[in-house]
């Protein structure tokens, strides 16, 4: 554990260190801002609650969570740290753990730092914060999921356009599984079975269900579950590209 957080804080304070972290927390910030108010129609809709902030959550993490984890292990690769990072006397499961964390406790703060949306919303009503904080906890855990994605492929290559572009078309393909577009395909030569299957993949639709309040058992599993093995998957890859 005394490793993990050594390789934690270092992370994290090398995102403040660079205006990354700073445009990233901007662009999330106005982004959500804007589609929120203006795609979701806040005060429109007249109630008291925030469906139309964690609506788009899915879709901005799409583009801007790949930015942040592409950087993760290809710019390593690139620079040639790598093989200086995986000298010290941490294991390869440390390293992966301590970047993975920094990048999304980043996340978190860029997430916690949409509070005046939950104040605002108190102020013009009386909304049902419980659901308002498992929508926030689930959201961390999609964008943690995103994130283990991200990071996964960005061991593969050294080029961060390419661990982005990739991170983002496998991270579409999962938020998508559930809609009626991919549906189609499997729908009438598929068994039943593999339909839902597919449809349980869905970010979107275990995301809604906690949107709803409802903190399912099977939503947080899978959440979890798709961090874990991204997580293996990173340790596995890394390890393999040690001697590239």
């Amino acid at each position: 554990m005394r490793a993990i957080s050594i390789i934690f804080r270092r992370e994290l304070a090398a995102y403040f260190a660079t205006p990354l972290a700073y445009v990233f927390i901007v662009v999330f910030l106005v982004l959500a801002g804007s589609l929120t108010f203006f795609l979701g129609s806040f005060f429109d809709r007249g109630q008291a609650d925030l469906q139309p902030f964690f609506t788009f959550h899915p879709w901005l993490y799409l583009f801007l969570i790949p930015a942040i984890a592409m950087r993760l292990w290809a710019e390593e690769r690139k620079t040639g740290t790598i093989e200086l990072f995986l000298t010290l006397p941490v294991t390869t499961t440390q390293a992966v753990l301590g970047k993975f964390l920094a990048a999304w406790v980043f996340c978190g703060i860029a997430l916690a730092l949409t509070f005046p949306l939950w104040f605002t919303v108190n102020v013009l009503g009386s909304p049902d914060n419980g659901v308002i904080l498992a929508s926030y906890l689930g959201s961390w855990l999609m964008a943690g999921a995103f994130l283990a994605i991200g990071a996964a492929v960005s061991a593969l290559t050294k080029n961060q356009v390419i661990a982005f572009v990739v991170a983002a078309v496998v991270c579409f393909v999962l938020t998508v599984s559930g809609s009626s577009v991919v549906l189609g395909f499997f729908t009438g030569w598929a068994p039943q079975t593999v339909v839902d299957t597919v449809a349980s993949f869905s970010f979107i639709s275990h995301f809604t269900s906690v949107m709803r309040g409802v903190i399912d058992v099977k939503d947080m599993v899978y959440f979890l579950s798709l961090i874990v093995f991204f997580l293996f998957a990173n340790a596995v890859v890394v390890e393999l590209k040690k001697a590239d």
